[in-house]
């Protein structure tokens, strides 16, 4: 089934750009060029890549707090526990 017709984009395609590592539509959209012309297919392509197995992803559920610029420009870390 395509997922992109702008691009002829198949669901296959899309899932096997994801088990090669891409865990977002940008990446997604890198490795297909899937969701750069209309953007129709945008969601559905955000459905296929769910919440599964990223490390990317995973690191990013990890970290609690962000880090935020104080007023010199400084970044400044969450503290450890």
């Amino acid at each position: 089934m395509y997922v992109c017709s702008c691009f002829g984009v198949t669901e296959a395609q899309v899932k096997k750009h994801a088990d090669a590592g891409a865990c977002t539509p940008r990446q997604i959209a890198s490795a297909c060029k899937a969701g750069t012309d209309c953007g129709g297919c945008v969601r559905r392509i955000q459905a296929l890549l769910g919440r599964g197995d990223c490390a990317r992803r995973e690191l990013l559920d990890q970290r609690q707090e962000p880090a935020t610029v104080g007023a010199a420009g400084d970044v400044r870390l969450p503290e450890a526990a």
